[in-house]
C-alpha cells in the first residue's frame, strides 16, 4: 500500500476521495487543516501528499513551504483555483503537479503515479554542508569544527538540518517549532532561543556575533553559508 496524506478542509469531499483512492492501493490519512496536515506528515512520513490550497489557518502554500523545509515527498495540489498565477505560485513553491477541481479520477491517479516516479518518497535529502569554520554531514549526523567532532543533540540536528537545507531563506519560528517539537509547541519561542544559543556556541566562530545562524527578530532564523 502507498501511504497518501490528503489535506483538504472539505470533509465530505475528503472522505469520498479517500474511499475512492483505497481500492487503487492507497492507504489514506486525512487532515482538514494545514496545521494538522504538517503534524501528520511529520508523524506518518507519507509517500505522496494531495494538498488543497484554500485551507483554514495555515493556507496550502504555507503548508507546502513547511513540507519543503524537510522533505522531498511528492506533492500534488488539488484545487478549485484555475488561474495561471495560482498554478505558477504553487509549482514555484515546490508542488510536483497541479490538478484543478472538478477532475477525473483516472487523471488524478495518473498524476499521482507520475509524481511518485519523479519523487524520492518521503526521504529527506542528505549531503555535506561545508563552510569556512565547520562542516556538517547530514547523513552521518556528524559535525566537525577545526578537524574535531562536535556533538549536537538530536533536537539540535533537527533545527540545524531545517536551516541548512534552506540557505539564505527565512525559516519561521512557528515552522521550526511545529516540525521539530510538534504543533502544540508553536508558541514556545524560548525553546528556539535556547537551542540556537547552544548551536552557536558549538559551531559559530564567535557565538555572540553569529556569522551563519542569523536571527530575524520576531520572525525566525536564516542560515547564511
Amino acid at each position: 500500500m502507498t501511504r497518501l496524506l490528503l489535506i483538504d478542509d472539505e470533509q465530505r469531499f475528503a472522505r469520498a476521495l479517500a474511499i475512492s483512492l483505497r481500492p487503487h492501493g492507497y492507504e489514506v490519512d486525512v487532515a482538514t487543516t494545514g496545521e494538522e496536515g504538517l503534524a501528520l506528515a511529520a508523524s506518518t512520513h507519507p509517500d505522496v501528499v494531495v494538498l488543497d490550497l484554500g485551507l483554514p489557518g495555515l493556507d496550502g502554500l504555507e503548508v507546502l513551504e513547511g513540507l519543503r523545509a524537510w522533505t522531498r515527498v511528492p506533492v500534488v495540489v488539488l484545487s478549485a483555483r484555475h488561474s495561471e498565477p495560482s498554478k505558477v505560485e504553487a509549482l514555484d513553491a515546490g508542488a510536483d503537479d497541479y490538478v484543478t477541481k472538478p477532475f477525473g479520477m483516472e487523471e488524478l491517479l495518473a498524476r499521482l503515479r507520475a509524481a511518485q516516479r519523479r519523487g524520492a518518497g518521503g526521504a529527506p535529502e542528505e549531503g555535506v554542508v561545508e563552510t569556512k569554520h565547520f562542516s556538517l554531514d547530514l547523513s552521518a549526523k556528524r559535525a566537525m569544527v577545526d578537524g574535531e567532532v562536535v556533538r549536537l543533540t538530536p533536537k539540535e540536528w533537527q533545527v540545524v538540518t531545517m536551516l541548512v537545507r534552506n540557505p539564505g531563506k527565512l525559516v519561521a519560528q512557528r515552522q521550526l517549532l511545529q516540525e521539530v517539537w510538534g504543533p502544540q509547541y508553536e508558541t514556545e519561542t524560548d525553546y528556539l532561543r535556547v537551542f540556537l544559543a547552544s548551536i552557536r556556541r558549538k559551531l559559530e566562530p564567535v557565538s555572540g556575533r553569529p556569522r551563519y545562524f542569523i536571527t530575524e527578530p520576531g520572525m525566525g532564523y536564516r542560515f547564511e553559508p
